[in-house]
């Protein structure tokens, strides 16, 4: 049976604005297991980047987590201080974050970036460090002599590499992609998402990928989580769920995304805007744009429909349709 290192149970992470609280993410639960991969799919705004932050707890300041459990390694870290996440960011878990031009200090160099989270918490010499660094450069196929260079002479997927190598720093056991190929063009996403899948495997890491683009998710999570306005819809192993996708917002995304093998014509779009956070909707947060509900009175007013095991296979959806087959 495999190990589990991450488990979040009932995650609820609000945000305090002038008029109230926006329930970013609302009741996020998902284990992910030593060595596995997870990707968080849906939506611009659905809360996959705020999931990811209340991880590491580099929420902002407006953010706290309102509810549920964040279990590493059996251990809650929900309401841990700063002085107790020091060790547990960066040697337990790291973080690749989008846009590295952005995550990376254009005045200093690259190796004294890779090597501040050595000398932080492995407490090495400088010496030391840069052999790790050097290593790390070695280990992203990054040539050794760019080591001294500052980050405007490398090109994006070598920046993008670097921050690979940052994250790989301290030999964290679960790494978060936060849209790790987003501003990079085909040919170089698909050589940093070789590279981060021969990582994965060689190191033996877990994975917690943050994307929109489903053949991401296809090419390297092993589960996949389909978010919808802060709450997971559909969840299961990612062959089963691209090929036998039960929710009607996972339909829909996966028609929306062109298909070369299939007849020519214009992709599916999703109707409507998702809803506010500020206040959801009673019952299901997708039934106002829902192909599928009919006029349903059950999707628009009951209660939001757990996230339930209907195929007895691993493959969870919170769907009325699955809950009253009958009615549909």
């Amino acid at each position: 049976m495999s190990e589990v290192l991450l488990e979040l149970d009932n995650l609820k992470t609000y945000f305090t604005v002038t008029k109230g609280k926006v329930k970013a993410v609302d009741g996020v639960s998902f284990t992910l297991n030593r060595g596995e991969s997870l990707g968080l799919v849906g939506e611009s705004g659905c809360g996959k980047t705020t999931t990811a932050l209340s991880i590491i707890k580099l929420l902002p300041k407006e953010g706290q987590i309102e509810g549920g459990r964040i279990l590493f390694e059996g251990k809650d870290i929900t309401h841990q201080t700063e002085d107790e996440l020091s060790d547990f960011r960066w040697k337990q878990v790291s973080m690749i974050f989008q846009g590295a031009m952005n995550a990376l200090n254009p005045v200093k160099r690259v190796c004294d970036q890779v090597a501040e989270p050595i000398l932080l918490h492995e407490y090495t010499t400088k010496k030391q460090a840069m052999e790790r660094v050097k290593e790390l450069f070695e280990l992203v196929e990054l040539d050794t002599n760019l080591m001294y260079s500052y980050p405007h002479e490398f090109s994006g997927g070598m920046r993008q590499r670097a921050i690979i190598a940052m994250a790989l720093a301290c030999h964290p056991k679960l790494i978060i992609g936060d849209e790790p190929t987003t501003a990079l063009d085909v040919m170089v996403q698909a050589q940093i998402l070789d590279l981060i899948n021969e990582l994965r495997g060689k190191l033996n890491m877990s994975m917690l990928m943050i994307t929109h683009d489903l053949s991401i998710i296809s090419d390297t999570c092993d589960k996949v989580a389909i978010m919808y306005a802060g709450r997971i819809v559909e969840m299961g192993e990612t062959k089963e769920v691209l090929s036998n996708s039960l929710h009607p917002y996972t339909k829909k995304l996966i028609s929306a995304f062109p298909n070369i093998y299939a007849e020519r014509k214009m992709v599916d779009s999703i109707p409507g805007d998702p809803p506010d956070l500020y206040t959801p909707p009673p019952g299901c947060r997708f039934a106002k744009r829902c192909h599928m509900v009919g006029g349903k009175e059950v999707c628009q007013v009951e209660i939001h429909p757990p996230l339930i095991d209907y195929t007895g296979k691993g493959h969870y959806v919170a769907c009325h349709l699955w809950r009253n087959p009958d009615e549909y």
